[in-house]
């Protein structure tokens, strides 16, 4: 079916990320895959050509493009190209609409400029060792001492974390209060060059190799409250407001892996000769494929109707969890039906299917599990 979400000039931006991966990142994903981290020049690249932090104002240096459609163009494309630059996704599309949304325009002038430029690189630490998707239980804590806070705690699971010069950090200004868990969390933007931050470990994962995912630790760093993003203890409600774009994200890499793994199976089956013929020539293949290609077609609408809601600020909290939930669900399994196309070799890494298949499972983990999105979409309807 074709889809109506995006124009001439999306599709015009689409060419020119090609070109990029083409260019700029294919030739090097294996050396990052093995490191497992990308080399740091890639965001500056990808910022420069145009490609990435379109939303920063003209007056900051920037595009001043608010659409996020251009956002998901480029993460299309990535998984197209067999390049997942999830860290680069958190940079732009999940830690920059803080900035957007929150910060003062003494703020804005100091920090904008650099990230339109390439030369500042943001995380986002909000995931504690002890809580995992419950945000409201952290215990990394901020205490004022005149015109700092100073941050202690720990952090896990950060992406992008090993290259980042500015982290948000959500950390609890006020003691936890049992009857409302969500108050007393405040986010800071923190300089990674400051004493008592750490980077710890660089976690070894199932799949997404290229992305850094690592702990942080914060022993008593001297934070300047000129670095407190929004008002102290309202930082909840700040992750609440940003969570859709986040889910969103996750929903739009996900179809998108789902559509890559069938175009893999499918030119797979065609040349992949068993008993004397291909493999796409049995009906179980056709039969297999053809339910793949309905799914794809389904979740393509969902998304896009989530992108056009998304795009005049109507997709709330409720349906960015039925949109990760279902499209990282039908990610799972069409990816899963297309590696069995591929027999044994799709078992094997040199094969990008297998890559794939790695890198689906998370999909159903972060930006909140799939079980917290049933949670939220039962409450949306009233259980």
């Amino acid at each position: 079916m074709r889809r109506t979400v995006f124009t001439e000039d999306h599709e015009s931006f689409r060419a020119s990320a090609q070109a990029f991966f083409t260019k700029e990142v294919q030739p090097h994903y294996a050396d990052w895959a093995e490191a497992g981290l990308v080399d740091r020049e890639v965001y500056t690249k990808a910022v420069r050509n145009g490609l990435t932090c379109l939303s920063i104002p003209e007056e900051y240096g920037g595009a001043g493009e608010p659409s996020f459609k251009y956002s998901a163009v480029f993460i299309e494309e990535s998984i197209f190209a067999d390049c997942n630059l999830g860290a680069l996704r958190v940079h732009a599309e999940l830690c920059l609409p803080y900035l957007h949304a929150y910060a003062n325009e003494e703020q804005k002038q100091r920090w904008f400029p650099a990230i339109a430029n390439g030369d500042i690189i943001l995380a986002i630490a909000m995931t504690e060792p002890g809580t995992g998707s419950d945000l409201a239980g952290m215990a990394t804590s901020a205490r004022r001492d005149g015109d700092h806070y100073v941050l202690n705690g720990a952090k896990t699971f950060i992406s992008g974390g090993a290259n980042a010069d500015r982290i948000l950090v959500v950390a609890r200004t006020a003691p936890l209060d049992p009857a409302n868990r969500r108050a007393g969390l405040s986010m800071f933007v923190v300089d990674t060059s400051s004493p008592g931050f750490t980077v710890g470990r660089k976690l070894k994962k199932i799949g997404l190799p290229t992305q850094d995912t690592v702990e942080l630790s914060f022993t008593d760093v001297r934070v300047p409250a000129a670095d407190l993003l929004g008002e102290e203890g309202a930082a909840f409600s700040y992750l609440s407001h940003n969570l859709p774009q986040e889910r969103l994200t996750i929903g739009v890499s996900s179809l998108a892996a789902a559509k890559r793994a069938l175009q893999l199976a499918t030119a797979y089956a065609k040349e992949r000769k068993v008993f004397g013929q291909a493999v796409a020539s049995f009906q179980n293949t056709k039969f297999v494929l053809a339910e793949c290609a309905a799914d794809i077609t389904a979740g393509e609408a969902l998304l896009d109707k989530a992108l056009e809601a998304h795009e005049i600020g109507d997709l709330d909290a409720a349906d960015a969890a039925r949109i990760k939930l279902f499209l990282t669900e039908l990610q799972g399994r069409v990816v899963d039906k297309c590696l069995q196309v591929h027999g044994g070799y799709g078992y094997i890494l040199e094969y990008p299917i297998a890559g794939l298949y790695a890198d689906a499972r998370v999909s159903r983990i972060y930006g909140g599990t799939n079980e917290v999105m049933k949670t939220i979409i039962a409450k949306s309807i009233g259980l």
